[in-house]
């Protein structure tokens, strides 16, 4: 197989090695194996089997680098799947973190969570719960019942 410079093969993803370098396979390979690539994005062991977009450094075909990954209409539609509602909202100001959500906000651990629901509850689970203070620790609300 010969490769014109700048010249895009696609390939696909076989495998990530111990260090996380993926190794990938394309048309014309002659060696037996998938072959290590350089990447230009962000990869995890959920890109193994995807379709990528290779060049290769200096015209030689035994160091592909991986310029993207191809996306068919069908990933699209099962990775963004349209929806009436709005998405969960985060805001980063350097000081402060806002999320919003139209329905709640769960933040969870093992068998630790908090949830913050539209009515206005706030619901703490889990195992083992410790509530300390240095200054006064305070419970107010319209009724409190321990137990």
């Amino acid at each position: 197989m010969s490769v014109q410079p700048g010249e895009v093969v696609i390939g696909k993803i076989i495998n990530l090695d111990d260090k996380g370098t993926p190794l990938v396979d394309y048309p014309g390979n002659r060696n037996q194996q998938p072959l290590p690539a350089l990447t230009t994005v962000s990869l995890s062991i959920d890109n193994i089997g995807r379709e990528v977009a290779l060049l290769f450094a200096e015209g030689d075909l035994n160091k592909p680098i991986i310029m993207g990954l191809i996306q068919s209409s069908l990933e699209n539609m099962v990775e963004f799947p349209q929806s009436n509602t709005a998405p969960l909202k985060a805001q980063l100001d350097g000081d402060t973190v806002v999320l919003s959500a139209e329905k709640e906000i769960v933040l969870q651990c093992g068998k630790a969570s908090i949830t913050l629901t539209r009515a206005g509850k706030i619901l703490i689970r889990g195992a083992y719960v410790l509530s300390r203070s240095s200054g006064v620790n305070r419970l107010k609300g319209a009724s409190i019942q321990i137990n």
